[in-house]
């Protein structure tokens, strides 16, 4: 087996832990300490911190280091799963990067993906560093920053691939890389160590959209020179063959947009795939359809996109959504957002009526120009059920040609590591699954096994040519955002909501005359999420008979222990519950005196 550890992000019990995590070692018996490394063995190696981005989908984030000099790579967020209620965006835990601000020289940003840019708000928060990016990544960071209020402070500088960047003893090469988005590049990273190739999210596509072929000679022309390691995207590395080119989905829209004949046309796609906007947009005006776009993240890209020069938008075809009436149905094209189904997403409120100003009828034709990310294929599903309630033809998951991914499948990646043929291989961004899988890959290329690292959020490893070694675990984790709050919600406040979720609430409202003790107005007793309470009376009354017990016994006019009357409230009425229902919902007792 690969050298590696064991995933992090859930303890042994499955559930998932948000902390920062330290790891305490003991010095093993009759065994010398090792010495602390000197000065040469530093400048001999690199070092590399995972934040993100290993055994886990998203959340890219990872540190280079080179004696006191230190830079990162991309800073993304990861979309919560059904365990995080009420989460909107997870990221990073940058602890690490507080803990060495002075010795960080800027951050590189790959491409303009969430899972790359997302959280790069939240981190300029904390620390404000400069950030490289080409041209419409920066567009796009702006974006977030203006959102944020941080846009006038940021240090924003636009690089152009084969452009170098100077990071103290760092020299860093951007690679153009063929992606689901235009500028996405890939990273020669050299430093006394060596040379360190970092892909980013990458695909070969030989008929790209914009024109512009993977550099795949630069690739090569650094394996010549001779690569100490490359940390490679690992999405697809289950599927095997090539990824399709994106010009195919152009064909495919031509074959559905003339299938569609009079009917009104709305496209749901990832909100950041500007091809696949581009291609949509070229389509609808060969068919004389007017364009209009559905979802705030969707409308900034085209604006963006189109002020940049990377949207080609021909004059007067973009319409309000608010025009849309004007229009009959067979000079209609909606673009919107929601391909995964997420429940706030435009697509979902069109498909359960909920959308203000797009109402569906049976003469729609619903194309989802997406895969569902694993975990999301019931949410896509409950959409497209609803969407076929109301009569709408619907094109989804492989019926069609009508998406392709921007990953690199296995013979790609094995093209990959033949031209930069590394001495050590990491494989990065994918779960477990994918990691391993792409391992095996680099296996079958010659690459031996002692030269592959499988890694876990929150290494710290040193990299030389003498191998790989592991220097222990930096702080790490999810930190989660809700609203306005950063890190305020942790596992004990998901672990209510979860509780709440499942067994809902009892309320027990009682006032006390705090002379005589006695109980003047209630026990009121609520239930929210529990059972209806006019359904249920005779439960009702039992659990108020109790309270008045429970409060005569254990309330003393001359010591008022207010924390001893909760607690046997809160144990005696969830015995009560329990024994009637079998449920044990969360009691909460609100007690006042007059």
């Amino acid at each position: 087996m690969p050298y590696q550890n064991k995933p992090n992000g859930k303890d042994a019990k499955g559930k998932r832990n948000s902390s920062k995590r330290f790891i305490t070692y003991r010095k093993a018996p009759n065994k010398k300490t090792p010495k602390p490394p000197t000065t040469q063995t530093v400048k001999e190696s690199v070092r590399i911190a995972f934040l993100g981005g290993m055994n886990e989908i998203g959340k890219n984030m990872t540190i280079y280091e080179y004696g006191n000099d230190m830079f990162i790579v991309d800073c993304g967020i990861a979309f919560p799963d059904s365990d995080l209620p009420g989460v909107d965006v997870v990221i990073p835990d940058f602890t690490y990067v507080e803990n060495n601000i002075k010795k960080i020289k800027g951050i590189i940003i790959t491409h303009g993906h969430e899972d790359h840019i997302g959280a790069i708000a939240y981190l300029l928060k904390k620390v404000n560093i400069p950030i490289y990016a080409t041209k419409l990544t920066i567009g796009l960071i702006k974006g977030k920053l203006e959102e944020h209020k941080l846009l006038s402070s940021a240090k924003l500088i636009e690089v152009k691939p084969r452009d170098s960047i100077k990071l103290g003893s760092f020299n860093v090469e951007m690679i153009h890389v063929n992606h689901s988005i235009p500028d996405a590049v890939g990273l020669a990273i050299s430093c006394p160590a060596g040379t360190i190739i970092q892909t980013g999210d990458f695909k070969i596509d030989t008929t790209p959209v914009d024109g512009d072929m993977i550099d795949l000679s630069r690739f090569a022309e650094y394996g010549k020179k001779g690569v100490l390691a490359l940390l490679s995207d690992s999405t697809n590395a289950e599927r095997p063959g090539y990824t399709p080119s994106e010009k195919s989905v152009g064909e495919s829209f031509e074959l559905l947009f003339r299938k569609a004949k009079s009917k009104r046309i709305v496209v749901a796609t990832f909100a950041s795939n500007i091809h696949r906007v581009q291609q949509i947009i070229d389509v609808a005006q060969s068919r004389g359809r007017k364009v209009a776009v559905v979802g705030r993240s969707l409308e900034n890209l085209v604006q963006v996109g189109e002020e940049l020069g990377y949207l080609r938008v021909p004059q007067n075809i973009i319409i309000s959504i608010d025009m849309i009436r004007n229009y009959p149905d067979d000079k209609l094209v909606i673009i919107t957002t929601g391909s995964q189904g997420e429940p706030m997403s435009a697509l979902t409120k069109i498909a359960f009526g909920e959308h203000r100003k797009v109402t569906l009828t049976p003469n729609d034709y619903v194309i989802i120009s997406a895969t569902p990310i694993p975990g999301n294929e019931k949410m896509v599903g409950n959409v497209v059920n609803e969407l076929m309630k109301h009569g709408v033809e619907v094109i989804y998951e492989k019926m069609y040609d009508v998406h392709v991914s921007g990953h690199a499948c296995q013979e790609e990646l094995k093209l990959m590591m033949g031209l930069v043929k590394p001495k050590y291989f990491i494989p990065v961004h994918g779960e477990q699954k994918h990691l391993q899988k792409h391992s095996h890959l680099a296996e079958s290329m010659g690459i031996s096994k002692k030269n592959i690292f499988i890694g876990n959020i929150g290494n710290h490893i040193e990299i030389s040519n003498r191998g790989i070694r592991s220097l222990g675990d930096v702080p790490s984790g999810e930190i989660y955002v809700d609203g306005i709050g950063v890190g305020d919600v942790g596992d004990i406040v998901l672990n209510d909501r979860k509780h709440l979720s499942r067994d809902g609430i009892i309320i027990v409202v009682a006032t006390i005359d705090s002379k005589t003790g006695t109980v003047v107005s209630g026990p009121d007793i609520v239930s929210r999420g529990f059972v209806f309470v006019r359904q249920n009376e005779e439960l009702m009354n039992s659990a108020r008979d109790l309270a008045c017990h429970v409060i005569d016994k254990n309330y003393d006019n001359n010591y008022r222990d207010w924390n001893t009357v909760k607690t046997k409230l809160r144990d005696e009425i969830s015995k009560l519950m329990y024994e009637k229902t079998k449920r044990s919902p969360m009691v909460l007792p609100i007690l006042m005196e007059i």
